[in-house]
């Protein structure tokens, strides 16, 4: 964009996503389009942090207030709204407690710039590079945020030895001093946090706006959520709230 002139240059990326690109790629070609991807998520931390820190994408943060906002929507409309669970006091507690525990560890760690919805419907495929789309609610957040949306994404299925080979490669990057038992809990934690934010969405969409676009996708997304879960005996009271209505947390 030229300030002075007023002029906007806007160029036509396609209709080919990552999600599309990804489908009968081999092997190799998944790993290259992963590794450019989080190539590129390497340099918008590292730019970001030494960028001027005026523009509004600064001010505003995925803080406790954010995130809990997120997973409360998740109850209201997945739960509720979508699903018809009408829960206990006891499973209502339990919830919130989870939900304050997970927001609470989260809004502590170190926070950078993050595109916020970086997944593959989000990466278009273009003249051999990636390309980002639907960045204007970028903020600040955990160097986990966007890798999270990535690697535990609702569109596409992963293997666990993938993920965990693109995570570790992106931590050495990213953030080489953080021991990997850290990163991995920050990655697996908030994934759980951006998957069901992300249920919360779907449910929005089939139970208020009734759309059933996003329906498809809610297996893959409990199932990481699942996963997820289970590995944190300090959040087993909100996987069992919610397993007591989610029969796929089981």
């Amino acid at each position: 964009m030229e300030g002075a002139l007023g002029i906007l240059l806007l160029q036509d990326l396609g209709d080919l996503t990552l999600q599309e690109a990804l489908k009968g790629a081999r092997p190799a070609k998944r790993k290259e389009l992963y590794r450019q991807a989080l190539d590129q998520l390497v340099v918008l931390q590292r730019e970001a942090a030494g960028a001027p820190q005026r523009a509004v994408c600064f001010q505003v943060a995925f803080d406790f207030e954010k995130l809990s906002w997120e997973l409360h929507f998740f109850w209201k409309h997945f739960l509720e709204a979508y699903r018809k669970c009408d829960l206990s006091v006891e499973d209502r507690a339990s919830v919130a407690d989870g939900f304050h525990r997970l927001c609470a560890e989260i809004a502590s760690w170190p926070q950078v710039m993050c595109h916020r919805d970086f997944h593959s419907r989000n990466l278009m495929s273009h003249a051999e590079r990636l390309w980002w789309i639907d960045f204007q609610d970028a903020r600040m957040g955990p160097v986990t945020y966007d890798l999270a949306s990535l690697l535990r994404d609702s569109y596409v299925d992963l293997d666990e030895e993938f993920v965990a080979e693109m995570a570790e490669e992106f931590r050495q990057r990213a953030v080489p001093g953080e021991a990997r038992d850290t990163f991995q809990r920050r990655l697996e934690l908030m994934s759980i946090q951006r998957n069901l934010k992300a249920l919360g969405t779907f449910g929005y969409q089939g139970a208020v706006k009734g759309s059933r676009v996003y329906l498809p996708y809610i297996p893959r997304t409990l199932a990481n959520v699942r996963r997820n879960l289970a590995r944190y005996p300090e959040l087993s009271g909100l996987r069992r709230a919610l397993a007591h209505h989610l029969e796929e947390l089981r």
